[in-house]
């Protein structure tokens, strides 16, 4: 009697907090990842992506930035806050209604999302979740420390190790490492959603389209 066994897959989500479509995607992925349970299972990885690698400290104003990064007016700038929105609200993430008033430099918090994925998938997942909150969702200053700090207590982790590796440049080599293999591999845009290292799934899409694609990949893969 044949038994039908359940497709694994390993799931690289390249991505940076500060990008509102990577929590749209991750959102949407975990709904397609949902609606395949019983036809397949993932292992999902975090991989760092940085859109502003020379952010300085402190910060820049959004609107000031989006306009020198895209020439984007005031005016686009609202329809695309209003349209993010909209896609979060399809896939059960808020954003701040308001915004964000700045964009920080992110590389501490992909340290401790490296650091995280060293203890577990399940605990990186969870940080990864928490961090995108705390900028999307409320709008909150994602160099600060004491912010970055909240969210791994938040993922269940341990805050005193989480301060040892702020406090140092621990993992700062790996995280760059990481970096430029996903860039020299043509990655320059995020969300990228790379299956079993082959197969790339660009951008925040709906649970839908994740959802056929894994399905696809993952009948291709058992196939003989």
């Amino acid at each position: 009697m044949s038994q039908t066994m359940t497709q694994s897959l390993k799931i690289d989500f390249v991505s940076d907090i500060s990008c509102p479509w990577c929590a749209i995607g991750l959102s949407a992925l975990e709904q397609a990842l949902a609606q395949l349970q019983g036809e397949l299972s993932a292992e999902l990885h975090f991989q760092p992506f940085e859109l502003n690698p020379q952010m300085p400290s402190g910060g820049q104003d959004i609107a000031e930035h989006l306009t020198q990064k895209y020439g984007s007016t005031p005016e686009q700038q609202a329809q695309i806050r209003a349209t993010i929105a909209q896609r979060g609200a399809d896939v059960g993430f808020s954003f701040n209604a308001g915004g964000r008033g700045r964009i920080y430099n992110t590389f501490n918090a992909h340290r401790l999302l490296h650091w995280a994925g060293l203890e577990s998938p399940a605990s990186q997942t969870a940080l990864k979740k928490a961090l995108l909150a705390a900028c999307h969702s409320r709008g909150e200053n994602m160099e600060s420390h004491a912010v970055l700090l909240a969210a791994v207590a938040q993922a269940g982790l341990d805050v005193a190790r989480a301060q040892a590796i702020l406090d140092s440049d621990e993992f700062a080599a790996e995280v760059r490492e990481a970096e430029t293999y996903f860039t020299s591999h043509g990655i320059n845009s995020v969300p990228a959603v790379i299956i079993n290292e082959r197969h790339l799934i660009s951008g925040g899409q709906p649970a839908a389209v994740f959802a056929q694609a894994l399905r696809q990949i993952a009948a291709e893969t058992a196939a003989p």
